[in-house]
């Protein structure tokens, strides 16, 4: 899916760009990224946090419009799939040292936690970041207990 974001080789090497350029040839698909990341290249990036009323997904996908998204949520499984088109020059009129900007389908899947309440689920899309907004079902919530005077 990503073949795109091949490095190209441009003759020199930097720092640990060795070391980088031969995990991807060990590891082709994992590609190396660190325990808490996502493989190296992941399309789109995604934030996820919590507040004491929903979980909050962040998708960032610059150059899309909300058309280009798929949101998709079955059994506590979030989805973000669609399809990125780029612009460019026949191949014949350019050369390409480094290419990072994929192009074409991708998918994203995160598990969410319990206690989400999914049908008030809402997604709104603006400047290139597409919010998800997950509601804590009402009986999960933090509620505080008033304390009677006696």
């Amino acid at each position: 899916m990503f073949g795109d974001l091949r490095r190209f080789d441009t003759g020199r090497t930097q720092g640990l760009d060795w070391f980088r350029q031969l995990m991807d040839e060990m590891l082709p698909e994992a590609g190396a990224a660190d325990i808490r990341s996502v493989p190296h290249g992941s399309f789109p990036m995604i934030n996820v946090g919590r507040t004491d009323d929903a979980v909050r997904v962040y998708v960032f996908a610059a150059g899309l419009s909300a058309e280009d998204l798929e949101v998709s949520l079955q059994d506590n499984v979030l989805t973000v799939s669609g399809t990125r088109e780029v612009a460019a020059p026949p191949e014949a009129a350019r050369t390409d040292f480094r290419r990072e900007r994929f192009r074409g389908e991708f998918s994203r899947t995160l598990a969410l936690p319990d206690g989400l309440d999914v049908e008030r689920a809402e997604a709104r899309f603006r400047d290139g970041v597409c919010e998800v907004v997950l509601p804590k079902r009402e009986e999960l919530k933090p509620r505080r207990i008033e304390i009677q005077a006696a």
